[in-house]
């Protein structure tokens, strides 16, 4: 994260060696505001965990194919259970 908090605040970046080492688009060294690193790597970090949900729902929703076979064959029962599993999913983890 703090790779991408770097770059975030330095976009003339080229490349970062051990997290410590910052060149330029010219090889030049980059210095480094630790504060302003520091306070990226925060707001990244609780952007990421505001979306642990979102995460969370997308390993336990059923495969669409379930849904799209259900309408192709008409099945009713098969598309209103894959409504119902995804609500599921939803209510087991609701959005903050």
């Amino acid at each position: 994260m703090r790779d991408t908090a770097i770059i975030n605040i330095y976009p003339n970046t080229a490349e970062i060696i051990n997290g410590t080492t910052v060149l330029d688009n010219e090889s030049n060294p980059i210095v480094l505001n630790e504060n302003l690193i520091t306070a990226e790597v925060t707001r990244l970090q609780a952007e990421y965990d505001s979306q642990t949900y979102a995460r969370s729902r997308a390993l336990e929703y059923p495969p669409a194919t379930d849904y799209l076979d259900g309408i192709v064959k008409g099945d009713q029962a098969q598309v209103d259970k894959y409504i119902a599993d995804c609500q599921a999913v939803k209510d087991k983890y609701p959005k903050p």
